[in-house]
């Protein structure tokens, strides 16, 4: 297989990662994927929902396969303003509230406004509180956002504009080391995204086609388990990439492709998966087999909303999902290896 250009797929997951899309507030990222994508001279379009879906001419366009990414991630919305100014939130997509203690927050306003902040435990004093402010459990209930402005009171957040419903992005710490190591929030899914671009790179530098048609699908709500809403007639399979997982009951390895073979919403399909494995071991691509219990892919949920597909699910595999991630570039060349020898 010729050069796959990583530095590229790098380059663009971080301006990603970089643009605040949490879930429900994502027409900027899904602007700047829209901009790469005329890059490549594909017709896209949009769904009414605000996904983006472009189409990549096969060999054969009379069959067609479907994949997507998604580019909403998790974060908080502003539940309550409370009497002391300060703001609590409430969870979108999933976040863990200890992984993002003590971290800078951007309340993005609905008058266009932002404001910078820090979530912290509304005990947060070690002098104040001692040892209750290192025991007390991290909910919703229990951290507060510290805006960076003069706010002491719930009339003062008024006068800045801050709502209930105003999205709350936090800080991504994107790092890429020497060892090969990714570190930032937010690669679950905006790394696949470069795979995506990465796929499509290595295609027109090498004047290649997919088999197929293919369409790819931009998902923007699959944090809360709607991001897909259309499936075109002529799509028989659909691969979500989405993150593999590392942990010490899971099978994942950073610097390997994961397939999954099942999640918490159904198995996914066995004669697509074989056709996976066997694309792997004839390319000599390192790969694992996962079973995930607390885990849902825009594949399996759409499944779920009785599509007549064939579904599967590839990815990086990742250390620490929804808190501070990690993968190695390894995994993420792998991934894009797959896609290229099954595509």
């Amino acid at each position: 297989m010729k050069k796959i250009d990583l530095d590229y797929v790098l380059k663009i997951s971080k301006e990603l990662i970089d643009i605040p899309s949490v879930v429900g507030f994502t027409d900027e990222v899904t602007k700047r994927v829209e901009k790469e994508i005329k890059k490549y001279g594909l017709k896209s379009f949009y769904t009414k929902k605000g996904a983006l879906i472009a189409t990549v001419d096969g060999e054969d366009n009379k069959e067609a396969k479907m994949i997507s990414a998604h580019v909403d991630t998790i974060g908080g919305i502003v539940k309550r303003l409370k009497e002391n100014g300060r703001l609590e939130l409430t969870n979108l997509g999933g976040i863990i509230w200890a992984g993002v203690e003590g971290e800078n927050v951007t309340i993005h306003a609905f008058n266009g406004k932002k404001y910078t902040g820090t979530l912290m435990p509304i005990k947060s004093s070690a002098h104040a509180y001692g040892d209750e402010a290192r025991e007390t459990i991290r909910t919703s209930e229990t951290v507060e956002v510290r805006l960076d402005e003069i706010s002491n009171s719930k009339d003062d957040l008024e006068k800045l504009g801050i709502k209930i419903g105003d999205c709350a992005s936090f800080e991504p710490r994107t790092v890429i080391t020497e060892s090969g190591y990714i570190k930032s929030r937010y690669l679950d899914d905006k790394l696949c995204i470069g795979q995506v671009f990465g796929y499509l790179k290595y295609l027109k530098e090498n004047k290649l086609k997919p088999k197929n048609k293919l369409y790819i699908y931009f998902s923007n709500y699959e944090e809360i388990g709607h991001g897909i809403s259309i499936i075109p007639e002529d799509v028989t399979e659909f691969i979500a990439l989405d993150i593999g997982i590392v942990s010490p009951i899971s099978m994942g390895d950073e610097r390997k492709v994961s397939i999954a073979m099942k999640d918490n919403k159904t198995i996914y399909d066995t004669q697509v998966n074989r056709k996976l494995i066997n694309c792997a071991e004839k390319n000599k691509i390192g790969y694992t087999l996962d079973l995930y219990n607390r885990y849902g892919s825009d594949a399996s949920g759409v499944v779920l909303q009785m599509a007549d597909v064939r579904i599967a699910c590839i990815g990086p595999s990742v250390d620490g999902s929804h808190h501070y991630e990690r993968t190695h570039i390894d995994g993420v060349k792998a991934t894009i290896e797959l896609m290229v020898a099954y595509l």
